[in-house]
């Protein structure tokens, strides 16, 4: 399983290109349907895959998280993903997923690891409402593979919300209004948890907030505000200020939003700030090469209200 992941080093530069890969994995069959299905995350997010360990239980933990595991003499939460997600599998999960963003490490024990899958960004669609509402928004986006099975990437943000058990309305204490009205920014993010905690900073900091749900979305939205100012006679920056995106989207990453943004006149002097959670120093410098002028990791409400209210001023 080492091979899965030997080259992780070497794909940083995939994103600027609008390209991800991403690890392939199964929970098993469901044994209400006795449909196995295919599940991604995407490689950035993944920092080693292995046999489970022994895991230690542990009292007063949501039902999905099995316990605690020491790796390297760091201990991580483990989350069984089919409990989870509520699916009764035919066989107890084999594989650990050990992931890391946000900030965080945590375990996920899955049925299978298939393999990694090297796509284009616009190759993953939105999912349907219908699948959004069976898996309660945990689904971000979906893709369909050539031997006509689909993958469901998960919004792994969503699952580190639900099962960490933090109470994070100490993240939004103190946060002021900036003296400036009606201004207004521009967000894109495919998780509802990331897209929740921005829309509590703008508000805590007086500030309006557009809405989109991933890059292609942000980007028409954008031309929409250009050709209303247009037909004002007036600048873009008249009716928005700041543009904050998200790295990981269907159908248009942060990186081809930004490039799109700052190769446009009509969208000069606006600042784009990257909002990540992917937050590695090769991601940041990735971000700063296509001309983002901010980058500033997830889930840091303080952090985001400082550089917001600084470029808006």
């Amino acid at each position: 399983m080492s091979d899965l992941l030997k080259r992780i080093d070497a794909r940083t530069k995939l994103a600027g290109a609008n390209k991800l890969e991403i690890l392939l994995f199964t929970l098993g069959a469901d044994m209400s349907t006795g449909r196995k299905e295919t599940f991604g995350i995407n490689v950035f997010k993944v920092r080693e895959v292995m046999r489970i360990p022994e895991i230690t239980r542990a009292p007063d933990m949501p039902a999905a998280v099995e316990g605690m595991v020491s790796l390297r003499g760091m201990l991580v939460p483990v989350v069984d993903l089919a409990k989870y997600i509520g699916i009764h599998t035919d066989a107890p999960p084999a594989i650990m997923i050990v992931t890391e963003y946000n900030g965080h490490t945590q375990g996920f024990l899955v049925g299978e690891v298939d393999t990694i899958l090297r796509l284009d960004w616009s190759e993953m669609k939105v999912p349907p409402s219908m699948l959004t509402a069976r898996m309660g928004g945990l689904v971000t986006a979906v893709t369909e593979l050539k031997d006509k099975r689909l993958v469901m990437m998960l919004d792994v943000e969503k699952i580190l919300a639900d099962t960490a058990q933090i109470d994070d309305s100490h993240l939004f204490s103190g946060l002021l209004p900036i003296d400036r009205p009606n201004r207004t920014v521009l967000y894109a993010d495919d998780s509802s948890v990331a897209r929740k905690q921005i829309e509590r900073t703008l508000e805590a900091i007086g500030v309006n907030g557009v809405a989109t749900v991933n890059g292609r979305q942000g980007w028409e939205e954008l031309l929409k505000i250009a050709t209303q100012a247009d037909s004002a006679g007036r600048p873009v920056a008249d009716f928005v200020q700041v543009i904050l995106t998200d790295v990981e989207m269907p159908e248009m990453d942060g990186y081809v939003l930004t490039k799109n943004i700052k190769s446009d006149p009509r969208f000069q002097g606006i600042p784009v700030l990257m909002h990540s959670s992917l937050s590695s120093d090769a991601n940041r410098q990735l971000g700063l090469s296509v001309g983002v002028d901010e980058y500033v990791p997830k889930f840091e409400p303080h952090r985001l209200a400082e550089v917001l209210s600084r470029l808006i001023k």
